[in-house]
């Protein structure tokens, strides 16, 4: 790709951001309701921070910051790159205002377009700006994960979007599809983009294996509340039920019962909880509990690899859906699934160089992999080789259920 292609990517891009932001206020975009989580205001900083730091600051002539101070106001974990403000006091950033955080993403835009039409066949910058805008497509996905963790402590419960949420179909009996054993290659195949820590393609054995045609439902995790599955430690992992004990852990984390009644926070607001669609925003200690009460399990991320290997990406809606359609359905585009693989690097994995090599490499730890895409994923970011991470407890994501076995 170069200079010349990317261009109107960028543009694109960067425009989305912003149109993310336009049903907000100043106010919705500067708060902070948890240490995982950002405000909106800082996402559209440290998106434009990652062009000015990591593209401009190399290769514009005569480079002046916009701000000497946003050099380490919107750093996130760059340690290579120098000092940050800390995480959890992202909230705090009452200023600069966010018409003058607007105002640098209109500027780093600028520039960035004079460096792109001044170098139109550099394919070096052509791979760096790719980067940086894969990477603010995953700030995008955050921007509503986030601003919907933040929404939900408002007891108004507002709405991010006053477009209705129409009630979803049946979703279909819940099948299962068989794959034998084999040796089989995951990885990234080289065409297209791709993180470093979907490299290298390497080779796997799978034993035979078959996962279920569709995600785990509402009305299904129902069944596992009632039959006293938040009550049965012989099904939680020991990290689990410790959470389950001490109060942390008893539904999902939107989900709210009223006189025996079940609604869901979206970002569409309150609405009645649908048992159609995927029940979603559940850690990997209550997704691996369910996978138990069902007498299956959590698939690898190789079996899912190769089981979407050839499947359609789709996206395109603020909240998952039923399943439609027969086959294999639901792996992208509703719910990041859960798998029971701990993120580790494949065989042969190398860090990029620099600051840049921080990006992947040196969170593979202590977290879990999970694959496919949600709903809040930007449209032609997901592929079957993408590997997100999050630590087991993590729910504020769209993070859902498929079964193995």
């Amino acid at each position: 790709m170069t200079t010349r292609s990317i261009a109107a990517m960028f543009e694109q891009v960067r425009q989305r951001s912003l149109h993310l932001a336009e049903p907000l206020s100043p106010e919705d975009c500067c708060a902070q309701s948890m240490p995982d989580a950002s405000p909106v205001k800082w996402h559209l900083a440290h998106t434009t921070w990652f062009f000015e730091t990591f593209i401009l600051e190399a290769r514009e002539a005569a480079f002046k910051p916009f701000h000497p101070a946003f050099r380490i106001l919107f750093n996130s974990y760059y340690n290579g790159v120098g000092d940050k403000h800390p995480r959890p006091r992202r909230g705090l950033l009452t200023r600069p205002a966010l018409s003058e955080v607007l105002a640098y993403r209109h500027d780093v835009d600028r520039r960035m377009g004079a460096l792109l039409a001044a170098r139109p066949d550099d394919a070096e910058l052509a791979a760096l700006v790719e980067l940086g805008l894969q990477h603010e497509q995953q700030h995008q996905e955050l921007i509503l994960t986030d601003l919907k963790h933040l929404l939900a402590q408002n007891p108004l419960a507002p709405a991010y979007l006053d477009a209705p949420l129409e009630a979803a179909g049946a979703p279909g009996t819940l099948g299962w599809i068989d794959y034998p054993g084999d040796l089989a290659e995951i990885g990234h195949a080289g065409r297209g983009f791709a993180f470093d820590n979907e490299a290298p393609r390497h080779r796997v054995y799978l034993q035979p294996f078959a996962l279920a045609s569709r995600l785990v439902t509402n009305g299904e995790y129902l069944e596992f509340i009632a039959a006293g599955g938040y009550r049965d430690p012989s099904l939680w992992l020991s990290e689990g039920w410790d959470r389950v004990a001490s109060g942390e852990l008893a539904h999902p984390l939107y989900w709210r019962e009223d006189d025996g009644v079940w609604r869901e926070f979206t970002l569409h607001g309150l609405q009645a909880l649908d048992p159609a669609r995927p029940v979603t925003h559940v850690s990997m200690y209550e997704a691996d509990a369910y996978a138990r009460w069902r007498g299956a399990r959590l698939p690898l991320e190789a079996e899912w690899e190769f089981a979407a290997r050839d499947l359609e990406v789709t996206s395109g809606h603020l909240h998952p859906g039923a399943a439609d359609g027969s086959g294999l359905t639901q792996m992208f585009g509703e719910c990041w699934q859960w798998t029971g693989s701990s993120y580790s690097p494949y065989p042969g994995f190398q860090p990029a160089a620099g600051a840049l090599g921080e990006y992947n490499g040196k969170f593979m730890v202590n977290q879990y992999v999970l694959r496919g895409s949600s709903c809040a994923t930007p449209h032609g970011h997901a592929r079957a080789s993408y590997r997100n991470f999050f630590p087991a407890s993590a729910r504020w994501q769209f993070t859902g259920i498929r079964l193995a076995r």
